[in-house]
């Protein structure tokens, strides 16, 4: 047999296309060859298994790829079915043809279409991207066939004759381009075999050339051959088959990672689609690392992509894992997904699963989960800010931390009412009547009861903890959220549950925080901070300072800031997206905050009976103190903070000495 022709290219002629740009990773070559062994050897198997073939005695399927920088070359070598002529000539000569395609066609009442990898007919020729010459030698499976032997040099010549190969199988041969030698290397080799094939259904042996003969010392025993593969990867597995150290290694193998997951969600699912997987949720220091995950997408074992947004939801990629889905529409060189709404289902079933999973725990295992929520918290809530049926699903099963560090979900939130025991007093000081009061202040308590489904919240446990120790006394709680995505959540949360409203401590003073007074004392309070109103803007420079005078339950605060909950979401917007030279008044900054002075606090009692020219100088001071309970000073405001510290100290000892 001797025969000379030009490739019969279906449509029209792409090969230079195929060459250089089908395949974004010039490396992508060894997915495409081992997996097209993989799939020869698979063929043959099942052949075999309908009594279309006698495999021989021992048989075991195996790829050896041989690398040699001598001579430039990179072979893979396959025990599969192999190829005859005529099947050379229609699966090699005709570019486009599938071998997959056709041996499903005709055996598809017998043989299982998922376990075979290919489905194109191009990833052959994803050798040319790196090889100037390629040489197949195969000899097929069939009775009587005979040995085949095809060169290409890269054009659309080739050279078709017959062979010398005696066992059953393909063997092909790169001659490697001198800008893709690296290709040659051994440890090259095993890099891209790792990074793509570790988990191919076939055993994949890398071998070296010239082999380098080690000397085997009398009664030591020669090195075992170890595939670089594992054939039956830990997914594939029924979850009762897997143990916890099983999930924990196959997490430190694939991702490298020695911190252990916190926990893990196997994914096993047969219809309506094929998929199978395990998603980590990693351990992660929110201030030093990142928080990007890797979720690594296959088709048949194969790897395919790190993060294919259109199968992976957006905040499952902060995750760790690996999902394998055998129906998915991918484009021609595996690169990319095609448009499908079945793509759609496999993220939305992927989604249900990690929900499914999370709320399963908050209820049969609260204390796991409380333990992991910390870690765990950023994943879920920017899955909520994310994907609306994710959010429904976990609504009630967020949690949130209160004053005391115990955990709390959503709906035990709404259940807090505050317990007051304090009673009510009149002008001099003198309890009252509880019922006279409240029917004065009948308005009021109806405003209080639509205030029912009112959270409060702490971001900064140290910078409000005078806030959290006068809500500690009046036995009312908070929550703690301190994370940057705790805002955006919440205001997703209000705008979904009708009522709810999230409120900073330090926004308002709240009822049970103040002491109750009468109608006639609450006038009293009202002129007094009418007074004190001209001796602050003054002392401050600011021009329409609101000043309300309070009754504190807390007699050892003199004064406190409260910035409205509306005001300081528009300034932390302003912060999120770099813009300082702003005027906060746009936005209803400085106009949202209010200065409350303690009628019940000596300074301000002294602020209102002296006149004289210290009365500027603490109402200054008083200012900055109640500032500092809330943010941080300006670098300005401390310096002056420090000064005028000095100089009430100073006034201090000379008064002491005049004495």
């Amino acid at each position: 047999m001797n025969k000379h022709g030009s490739l019969s290219i279906n449509s029209e002629n792409i090969f230079p296309i195929i060459k250089k740009w089908l395949y974004s990773d010039h490396d992508i070559f060894y997915r495409e060859l081992i997996s097209n062994g993989c799939d020869a050897i698979t063929k043959l198997k099942k052949l075999a298994m309908m009594g279309e073939y006698d495999l021989p005695e021992g048989y075991k399927g195996r790829i050896d790829v041989i690398t040699n920088a001598e001579e430039k070359t990179l072979t893979f070598i396959d025990n599969g079915l192999g190829m005859t002529a005529d099947e050379v000539e229609e699966y090699i000569n005709q570019i486009a043809f599938s071998g997959a395609t056709d041996f499903i066609s005709k055996y598809k009442d017998k043989a299982n279409e998922d376990q075979i990898i290919g489905h194109f007919g191009l990833g052959f020729y994803s050798a040319f991207m790196v090889a100037k010459e390629v040489h197949i030698d195969t000899l097929s499976y069939k009775k009587d066939a005979k040995p085949v032997h095809w060169e290409c040099d890269g054009g659309t010549e080739f050279t078709m004759d017959e062979g010398t190969k005696a066992e059953v199988g393909t063997k092909i041969t790169l001659f490697i381009n001198e800008d893709c030698l690296e290709f040659c290397n051994e440890y090259k080799a095993r890099e891209v075999i790792k990074k793509y094939c570790s988990f191919m259904p076939t055993e994949i042996y890398l071998k070296k050339e010239p082999a380098e003969v080690k000397e085997v010392k009398e009664g030591e025993e020669p090195k075992k051959e170890e595939p670089l593969n594992e054939t039956n990867p830990l997914w594939a597995k029924h979850p009762n088959e897997c143990s916890e150290e099983d999930y924990k290694k196959f997490y430190r193998d694939v991702f490298n990672d020695y911190k252990e997951p916190l926990f893990w969600i196997h994914l096993n699912m047969d219809y309506p689609f094929n998929l199978k997987g395990i998603l980590y949720f990693p351990k992660i220091n929110m201030e030093y690392e990142s928080i990007e995950g890797t979720i690594k997408l296959y088709n048949n074992q194969v790897f395919i992509a790190d993060n294919i947004k259109e199968v992976i939801p957006e905040f499952l990629m902060l995750l760790k894992g690996v999902i394998d889905c055998p129906d998915l529409p991918l484009n021609v060189s595996r690169s990319a997904l095609q448009n499908d709404g079945f793509v759609n289902k496999i993220s939305e079933y992927i989604t249900k699963k990690v929900a499914d999973k999370l709320s399963g725990m908050c209820k049969t295992d609260k204390e796991n989960y409380e333990k992991y929520w910390e870690d765990i918290s950023p994943f879920i809530k920017f899955g909520c800010l994310k994907d609306d049926k994710f959010c429904e699903k976990m609504t009630d099963y967020i949690l949130f931390k209160n004053l005391d560090g115990k955990y709390m979900t959503l709906p035990e939130c709404l259940e807090i009412k505050p317990i007051d025991t304090e009673e009510a007093t009149d002008e001099k000081g003198e309890k009252v009547d509880a019922e006279v009061v409240s029917e004065e202040n009948k308005e009021e308590n109806k405003e209080e009861e639509k205030k029912d489904k009112t959270i409060y919240y702490v971001t900064d446990e140290v910078q409000q903890s005078q806030y959290i120790n006068m809500f500690k006394q009046a036995k009312m709680d908070a929550v703690v959220l301190k994370h940057n995505i705790d805002q955006p959540f919440i205001s997703q949360l209000e705008a979904k549950n009708e009522g709810i409203k999230f409120v900073r401590i330090d926004a308002d003073i709240a009822d049970s925080l103040t002491n109750k007074t009468s109608k006639k004392v609450k006038e009293e309070l009202e002129a007094l901070a009418k007074d004190l109103t001209p001796v602050f803007e003054s002392a401050l420079k600011k021009k329409d300072l609101k000043v309300n005078v309070e009754k504190l339950k807390d007699k050892k605060i003199a004064a406190m800031i409260t910035l409205s909950e509306e005001s300081r979401r528009m300034q932390d917007m302003m912060k999120l997206y770099a813009m300082p030279g702003m005027d906060p008044s746009m936005f209803g900054g400085e106009k949202g905050e209010t200065l409350i002075l303690n009628a019940n606090h000596p300074l301000v009692t002294y602020l209102e009976a002296h006149k004289s020219e210290d009365v500027s100088l603490f109402a200054s001071h008083l200012y900055d103190l109640a500032k500092l309970q809330q943010a941080p000073l300006t670098s300005d405001e401390m310096t002056k903070f420090v000064q005028r510290s000095n100089e009430i100290l100073l006034k201090l000892a000379e008064n002491s000495e005049a004495k």
